[in-house]
């Protein structure tokens, strides 16, 4: 089984006791327990700059008296240790340093620090991310308009009013590196970040779809292929805000591309050797925290 990069998270999630509101009072009001603070899509980082680490303080190491988690949302991550950890969200702040002291950590972003992240705490990270961006968009409830109350520690959102509940959404995405005759596909979207940034492809599954569904109907409308084998690989948490990566390799019927303009600037097929020469093709590949890299590395050992 491979495991990829957001996997791995140390963290007792606490499951079974979310109901317990005594339990979770209990909890709240531990002194030994651990705040995974987010500003603004920002996590508190300690450590050097090549060294990084996320930083989990405790409540009385916040400045200014009123307790953090009655004055900002937050979420029951799990325990670690035995210790309580909690996801706080410090949106509503214009300044963090109001509440999270300099010397505590700085507020960074996650894209270009995961890299240099361990796994596992990536991974919490990832866990904050998406808890905490579903709660502020689920603030009203989408039947009657009314605002919601968390539950579960933060895991439910319920409805006073018409008695909705309401659950943490995760957007499941197919991601597929398309092969066909010993050479791989890979395509620049319209929405990528750099000029030259090739990867495989990807989009999310509609209702009432199969992953495998899924896969076939994206690659025939990005690029104009159709496939045959299709091989499940692996899975991603992508915290970018809240999916999950399924990733797959797929055997196309033929080689002919009809890039839909609207989602394709450029694709090229390559053979495993010109993965070696990519700076003299002006191509640059997802990193290694990227399940599209994982793809990428599967297929290159075994390029069928």
């Amino acid at each position: 089984m491979h495991v990829n990069f957001y996997s791995g998270n140390p963290l007792d999630r606490l499951a079974l006791q979310r109901d317990d509101e005594a339990h979770l009072a209990g909890l709240r009001q531990d002194p030994r327990s651990l705040l995974v603070p987010l500003w603004r899509d920002q996590h508190l980082i300690a450590g050097g700059e090549g060294e990084p680490r996320i930083a989990m303080p405790t409540r009385d190491a916040l400045a200014g008296q009123a307790d953090p988690l009655d004055e900002h949302p937050w979420v029951l991550l799990g325990s670690l240790d035995g210790r309580p950890v909690f996801a706080l969200d410090l949106d509503r702040l214009d300044d963090p340093a109001a509440l999270v002291p300099p010397d505590l950590g700085r507020f960074e972003p996650l894209r270009p620090l995961a890299p240099l992240l361990p796994a596992a705490e990536a991974s919490i990270l990832a866990q904050a991310r998406g808890l905490l961006h579903w709660r502020r968009n689920h603030l009203f409830c989408g039947r009657c308009g009314h605002r919601t109350e968390p539950e579960q520690g933060g895991y439910r959102l319920s409805c006073p009013s018409c008695g909705l509940q309401h659950f943490p959404r995760t957007d499941p995405v197919v991601i597929m590196l398309v092969h066909h005759a010993g050479r791989a596909l890979l395509a620049r979207g319209t929405r990528f970040p750099t000029r030259r940034l090739f990867s495989a492809l990807a989009g999310f599954i509609e209702p009432g779809e199969s992953a495998e569904e899924a896969v076939r109907r994206e690659v025939f409308e990005e690029v104009g292929l159709r496939l045959g084998r299709i091989r499940y690989h692996s899975s991603q948490s992508w915290p970018y805000p809240n999916s999950l990566m399924l990733g797959f390799l797929a055997e196309a019927t033929g080689d002919d591309l009809v890039l839909d303009p609207q989602e394709i600037t450029e694709a090229h097929w390559l053979a495993p050797g010109q993965f070696d020469e990519l700076a003299a093709l002006d191509i640059e590949i997802p990193g290694p925290t990227a399940i599209a890299r994982s793809l990428i590395d599967a297929w290159r050992a075994d390029p069928l």
